[in-house]
């Protein structure tokens, strides 16, 4: 089967990505494997006119109104394999045992945020465990908060912003201590230090009311913002041999501003490609991915 652009992930810079290519009368195809990385939540904070709204269902709706167009096609599969077809572009074969053939290739998969091992912690991500303080942290505001640090992957300033939603106290969990500097920061800011290893997370359900020490002692929390070390969902863009550079979290797929990757005819939108993200940015990244593959469709001949 053959498109004009083969779209791999269906989530907010996939979608956004393929409204532009749809409303430019181009054959699209979007392959997603129902995985979105923030399906955790149950609840899309932030987004201009959909505050509050679930995100799966941010994503049907954009589906539905995707299918209105009559060359948007979508395939609910991985992507197992993509190679370079020569002038003709890229062929695709796909878990289901289907194969695709595309004149651009848009990677838009994501990533997959990788969790500290903490006890009780994975159940509640998305719930009460927390990323973005953007996103989730006005529910949560005035009440006893958390950030679990991380030396070396994210600063302790993280802990000084999180104050500004409530009351803070920044775990070490049994690691390396900020420097001298950073300590007085954070105690001119009211936040306290923690030092102690954590045993686990208590509450009932998703919901989090309280940090176990390991000796014994259960400090009232009722949100844990983590850093989470992030990789890319699926390994295509190393098979097609696209470059990564080193971000705060994790490898970012290198792109150039037409959002393009080192693999002429692959391009790439979203958090795969950014440094610092969230649904709003991955849709709006997807929007310009998708009108520089159009772009790319007219003037590159």
């Amino acid at each position: 089967m053959r498109h004009d652009a083969l779209i791999v992930g269906g989530s907010f810079a996939g979608l956004s990505a393929a409204m532009q290519l749809a409303r430019a009368r181009r054959k699209v195809c979007v392959v997603d494997a129902g995985a979105p990385r923030n399906r955790f939540a149950a609840a899309s904070h932030g987004f201009f006119g959909q505050d509050g709204v679930p995100p799966l269902k941010m994503i049907a709706d954009a589906r539905e109104k995707l299918l209105a167009y009559p060359t948007v096609e979508f395939v609910s599969a991985s992507v197992v394999e993509a190679s370079v077809d020569g002038a003709a572009g890229f062929t695709v074969s796909l878990s289901n045992g289907e194969r695709h053939a595309a004149g651009k290739l848009l990677l838009a998969f994501g990533v997959q945020d990788g969790l500290p091992e903490v006890p009780g912690l994975g159940e509640r991500w998305g719930e009460s465990v927390l990323h973005c303080p953007y996103c989730h942290g006005y529910e949560f505001s005035g009440r006893q908060l958390g950030v679990l640090y991380h030396h070396g992957v994210q600063p302790p300033d993280h802990a000084l912003l999180i104050a500004e939603w409530g009351p803070t106290t920044l775990f070490l969990n049994g690691g390396e201590a900020p420097d001298a500097e950073a300590c007085a920061k954070l105690q001119a800011r009211g936040v306290t230090i923690e030092p102690g290893r954590i045993a686990g997370l208590e509450g009932e359900g998703r919901s989090l009311t309280g940090v176990r020490i390991d000796d014994g002692r259960l400090l009232p929390i009722e949100a844990l913002y983590v850093a989470p070390r992030t990789r890319p969902a699926s390994p295509l863009a190393e098979k097609l041999g696209c470059a990564f550079d080193d971000g705060p979290l994790g490898r970012v797929l290198r792109v150039d501003a037409m959002k393009m990757t080192t693999v002429p005819g692959v391009y790439a939108a979203g958090d795969l490609a950014m440094m610092f993200s969230n649904a709003t940015l991955a849709s709006a990244d997807g929007l310009s991915a998708g009108v520089s593959m159009h772009r790319s469709m007219v003037f590159d001949v």
